[in-house]
């Protein structure tokens, strides 16, 4: 492909193509394709304040309500640890506007712009060798969900996971909906209940479920408190193949999986209807197969308690080896963490 002087004045055109070109350098020179990658893959970066001017917003003014929604640069705090972020921020109303046609407001988002062009056509993100999608954030205990388009034949279908925290609050009418079979009375108190007692409302995937269910999400103990850890700073991994195919906010059958070759765009939107106003702070989002020995470093100086530990997977490679470390046997737990461990249970 031989770039076009209206293509090559784009901004950053050179800039994107000599930045692509020597990542896919550095993954050939380490054979990273010829195995399960150990490095982050980072896609969103919110240190560098560029990345938060390259994210739109939308909310639901756009027909006429009157949610609104902003993601502003915040520096860093070195005294507190608090690293350079994007605050997604805003109020959610559900007052309706003077048109009959619109009968459902309250909804705000934020997206990455379109990524451009580059030498060899529009530029995607590849994430095909990674399991998960991490995420640093500070919640404030809202039902956010993380949403992620690809160059899919149906262009307006997003891949949708709802982003459970350890702050993550459950109101009233999700215990509501989860419990409608249960019996009367048997319903208490958000602070007395346990969550693990009551499963999601049916028909929903568990990975959009209001309430979070068990084993969908890794990395994050989910409870109905809004106070938890030591900075409010977590990560939360999501499995790439835990997402669910939405169109227009509706589950769509067939399901498909998430095409992790042509990643377009990432972001995460607010749709809980409930009045009133919201901050999320997000450090940055990447693709990942677990915490390595690399990563925890920062994971610890932001996270503080809550750091996510090293994973097992990670740590030895994720690679077959005649090599026996000290002290181990040669038989794998099935609980271990990495690939292998949890391969059968995504492969269900």
């Amino acid at each position: 492909m031989i770039p076009t002087r209206s293509l090559a004045a784009q901004s950053g055109f050179f800039k994107r193509s000599a930045e692509e070109l020597g990542r896919l350098s550095k993954i050939a020179w380490n054979t990273e394709a010829l195995h399960t990658p150990t490095k982050p893959y980072v896609m969103l970066d919110f240190q560098d304040p560029e990345t938060v001017q390259s994210c739109k917003t939308m909310a639901d003014r756009v027909v006429g309500g009157f949610s609104t929604a902003s993601i502003d640069y915040e520096p860093g705090d070195p005294s507190s640890n608090t690293p350079p972020h994007a605050r997604f921020h805003g109020s959610i109303s559900t007052k309706l506007p003077d048109n009959w046609r619109v009968e459902r407001t309250g909804y705000a988002a934020f997206r990455n712009k379109d990524r451009g062009m580059w030498l060899f056509g529009r530029l995607y993100w590849d994430v095909d060798p990674y399991a998960y999608l991490a995420l640093r954030i500070k919640s404030d205990g809202r039902r956010y969900t993380v949403n992620v388009q690809t160059d899919s034949v149906i262009e307006t279908d997003i891949h949708q996971h709802r982003l459970y925290s350890r702050h993550h609050r459950v109101y009233q009418d999700a215990y509501e909906n989860a419990t409608q079979q249960d019996e009367p009375g048997r319903l208490q108190s958000l602070e007395d209940e346990d969550l693990d007692v009551y499963p999601a409302p049916r028909g929903v995937p568990d990975a959009l479920s209001e309430i979070p269910p068990e084993s969908t999400i890794i990395g994050s103990s989910s409870t109905s408190t809004t106070t938890s850890g030591t900075t409010g700073w977590e990560t939360v991994l999501l499995p790439f193949n835990s997402f669910v195919r939405t169109n227009h906010g509706f589950v769509v059958e067939p399901q498909t999986s998430l095409l992790r070759q042509r990643i377009k765009s990432i972001g995460i939107g607010l749709t809980d209807r409930v009045e009133g106003p919201f901050d999320l702070r997000i450090h940055k989002i990447w693709a990942t197969n677990g915490m390595s020995e690399a990563e925890i470093e920062e994971e610890r100086a932001i996270c503080g308690a809550d750091a996510l530990p090293v994973d097992e997977g990670v740590q030895s490679g994720w690679v077959e080896s005649n090599k026996k470390p000290k002290g181990t046997d040669n038989q794998k737990s099935p609980n271990a963490k990495g690939l292998k461990g949890l391969r059968s249970e995504w492969d269900e």
